[in-house]
Order: structure tokens, then C-alpha cells, then sequence
């Protein structure tokens, strides 16, 4: 059965936000709704200050807080290990906006423009409007979903296609000969916060 999972080389990472600007343009996400973000932090002091970028989307966990505390079931486990958000039963209630530990959930209450007060929507914003409301809905959790109707046409997921630096790689983590499973064994991949038990699906490798 696949696993899917991804591991994100923080060697390669330059922090381009190529992947944050696929992920917006693929899933037509409202102003502020970032499913794919780059944080930057700086390491050590001058002369030998070190400057890293930390790409972070949804990790897809293995046991995820936010489904433990979802009373509707509207935050499920799909096929592969995706965890995705049933729009239809969700209250908009926000607890697994609360009790994800990595930040990936969103709740947008109405779409807010991208263009100035007063101004116009273009025909092009009422078609991403659309889109967005189809797939996401209004008043309930959104997060990032790993392009899941990609993967049947054997499509990556849109931050992994755009990132120049082949820095992300995607597959199957239950196959020890995948690329994914291989890069994690001999990279040294770890997950963030493996502490907290939600055995995230999201590997890194050292940055050095």
C-alpha cells in the first residue's frame, strides 16, 4: 500500500519561494492563505553567521492532532496517508487550526480581494473565487493536500515541480527502493518535532 511522503533537502534549499508561489497559483488560495511557506532563520554569530531557509507545508502525519480533535470527522486519513479536510462537514470550529503543532491550517472566514478597496474584480479573480470556494469552501479549514488529484495521472504535487533547485522529492515512503525512502536512509532525513508523536510524513535533510 503507498505511504506518501516527501523529503525536502535543506542543502539545496535557497529560499526562492517557488514552491509558496505554485502552491498559491495551483490552488487558488485567497490573500494571507499560504498551504506552502519559507521560514528564515540566521545560526551562529559574525563572522561565521549562517542564513537558512525551512520550507514547511502540511505533514501529512501519521497520527495527526488535528483529526484526534475534529468532532465532526470532517479531518480524515485518504488513501496513501493524505490527510484532507471534508469541506462539507466541517463547522469551521478551528480546533485543528488550535492543535496543529506546524502551522498549517487556515481558516478563511470570505475572500478578501487582491486588489485595492473599490477597485474592481477582474473576470480572471471571480474565476479564482470560484475555483477556491469549489474546492475549499468559506468559513472552514483549509490546508495544503499534496495536489492529491495529480498523483492518479502520476502528476507531482506543485511545489515540487516548480522548486529549480530539485530540492523536494516525493513518492512512496513504504517502498524501500523509492528515491524518497532512499534519500531519507542515506541523508539522514528527520521530521520536525518528532516529539510530539504525530510521526509527521515531511522529511529534511541537514542543511550541512
Amino acid at each position: 500500500m503507498t505511504r506518501y511522503g516527501m523529503v525536502i533537502d535543506l542543502k539545496r534549499c535557497y529560499g526562492c519561494y517557488a514552491c509558496a508561489m505554485a502552491c498559491k497559483a495551483k490552488n487558488r488560495t485567497p490573500p494571507g492563505v499560504f498551504w506552502a511557506r519559507v521560514l528564515k532563520g540566521e545560526t551562529g554569530k559574525y563572522p561565521t553567521v549562517v542564513r537558512q531557509a525551512l520550507p514547511v507545508l502540511c505533514m501529512h502525519c501519521d497520527d495527526p492532532s488535528c483529526q484526534t480533535v475534529c468532532p465532526t470527522g470532517a479531518t480524515q486519513t485518504a488513501p496513501g496517508g493524505i490527510v484532507v479536510v471534508e469541506k462539507e462537514k466541517c463547522i469551521g470550529c478551528s480546533y485543528c487550526k488550535m492543535a496543529c503543532p506546524y502551522g498549517a491550517r487556515y481558516m478563511v472566514e470570505e475572500w478578501e480581494s487582491y486588489f485595492p478597496d473599490g477597485a474592481p474584480r477582474s473576470t480572471y479573480e471571480e474565476y479564482v473565487k470560484k475555483e477556491w470556494e469549489e474546492k475549499s469552501g468559506i468559513g472552514v479549514s483549509t490546508k495544503c493536500d499534496f495536489c492529491m488529484e495529480r498523483l492518479p495521472e502520476g502528476r507531482l504535487p506543485a511545489c515540487v515541480n516548480a522548486c529549480p533547485a530539485n530540492a523536494r522529492t516525493f513518492g512512496d515512503l513504504d517502498d524501500p527502493l523509492s528515491e524518497i525512502s532512499m534519500l531519507i536512509k542515506k541523508g539522514r532525513g528527520a521530521v520536525l518535532q518528532p516529539e510530539l508523536g504525530n510521526d509527521p510524513k515531511v522529511y529534511y535533510l541537514p542543511p550541512r
